[in-house]
């Protein structure tokens, strides 16, 4: 997360209340590269000239294929903009977003273009300029237990309110699951978003076989609603957070929830787990764990569920080549949303578990395409509801920042980058 007046050098902080994590975060300079900066600027303007999209510069420069109906990008600062693509055309184009070099009325249209198009329209020979710029992932700390903490601070503590302000009435942080009926835009009092995300928790659930008299171990709390909607189908759970925002207000809405004799709330690192269980559940905490934990993760999880037990787990997944690729670079959402993480493949978690448990895959069910619409509908409630998070003390660069990642990852799902995935493990 990050915070600043917007400038051309956007300073990572955070608000006031915040400030403990202040120190941990590095200021952003705008590179003094000219030959770099002018090799970015022709790799961008021989993308972009064949792109359906719309460039307009402040000189009354036009560039781009694109239409009046096509997306449309203005560069407020090309030189900056240039000079962060220069340093690294991975994390650059984000960074001058966040910076207000750039900004389009069509953020997520204008990224799924770029997403779909720029390996195409480039031309292999140019795209190997581009090398030199993308940062090795050995940047990244590996997630021992005291790094996936800080991880986890870094993001999910800063402000359950800032939560709220974008997140339905379920607090559910991770994709929801929609039918034709659903929508998260209507004005009648019934929110779309929530059945959805109620629906996919309960597929979840199903998945795990949850039901009266189960016990449960949830690796991941969130806000609390999935040990909530066990506790109400009979089951008994304990939930591992490492996060003591979500925590305190998980542990609020359990009991305001009335099953709080039902759920126990453990501020635990899923590696220090005891115990069996007739389920393990899991939604979207794979993808912070990082690849060369997938071994414990999964040993973990098999040594926690009964014989005859289930797991059911959520992931964001991405197919194994651009896994591969993933690997071994450092993009712009490690950086300033997710440090640490990876998503995986299915076929990284077919291989880990074969290797190093003794489970199968035994039930699987696909909806990308719905993580578009929950991003979008996150995006439109964030930018409603902007005047709450910014009376908290968050300020017009965090604004972008958030921005910027909502439409970058519903980009991702839109192009088919990645998907989500709910999986039944059993042995």
């Amino acid at each position: 997360m990050i915070s600043s007046t917007i400038s051309s050098r956007p300073v990572q902080t955070l608000p006031r209340s915040r400030s403990g994590l202040r120190a941990r975060l590095a200021p952003v300079q705008v590179p003094r590269a000219p030959v770099r900066a002018a090799v970015a600027e022709l790799i961008f303007r021989a993308g972009v000239a064949r792109m359906p999209i719309r460039v307009e510069l402040p000189d009354g420069q036009r560039w781009g294929a694109g239409g009046p109906g096509d997306p449309l990008m203005q560069i407020a600062r090309p030189a900056d903009l240039f000079r962060r693509l220069g340093r690294d055309a991975n994390i650059g184009l984000g960074e001058a977003y966040q910076a207000g070099d750039w900004s389009s009325p069509q953020l997520a249209d204008l990224l799924t273009v770029l997403a779909t198009q720029l390996t195409t329209v480039v031309s292999p020979g140019v795209q190997g300029l581009r090398g030199w710029a993308q940062r090795m992932r050995e940047h990244l700390e590996s997630n021992t237990t005291l790094v996936a903490r800080r991880n986890v601070e870094s993001h999910y503590d800063l402000s359950n309110e800032m939560f709220a302000s974008f997140l339905d009435e379920s607090m559910t942080y991770s994709c929801a699951w929609f039918d034709s009926d659903d929508r998260c835009d209507r004005d009648d009092g019934n929110d779309g978003l929530t059945r959805a995300q109620l629906r996919k928790i309960d597929g979840v659930l199903d998945y795990a076989g949850v039901c009266a008299g189960s016990t449960v171990i949830e690796i991941g709390t969130g806000w609390g609603e999935l040990a909530i909607r066990a506790a109400r189908r009979g089951a008994t759970v304990t939930s591992l957070t490492l996060s003591r925002e979500q925590k305190q207000l998980a542990e609020q809405r359990v009991r305001e929830a009335g099953v709080d004799d039902r759920v126990t709330i453990v501020l635990q690192d899923y590696r220090d787990a005891v115990g069996q269980y007739d389920a393990v559940v899991s939604v979207e905490m794979i993808e912070a764990v990082g690849a060369d934990y997938w071994p414990t993760y999964f040993t973990v999880l098999d040594a926690l569920v009964k014989p005859g037990g289930r797991i059911a787990l959520q992931s964001i997944t991405m197919a194994n080549d651009r896994m591969q690729i993933s690997r071994r670079t450092y993009s712009w959402i490690n950086k300033y949303i997710f440090p640490g993480g990876l998503i995986p493949s299915i076929e990284a978690i077919e291989s880990t578990i074969a290797e190093h448990t003794s489970l199968r895959i035994s039930g699987r069910r696909d909806f990308g395409p719905d993580y578009a619409l929950t991003l979008q509908c996150w995006r439109r409630r964030f930018l409603a509801n902007w005047h709450t998070v910014e009376a908290d003390g968050f300020d017009d660069t965090f604004k972008r920042t958030w921005e910027y990642y909502l439409a970058y990852c519903e980009a991702g799902f839109r192009a088919g980058y990645i998907g989500v995935t709910q999986l039944q493990l059993s042995r």
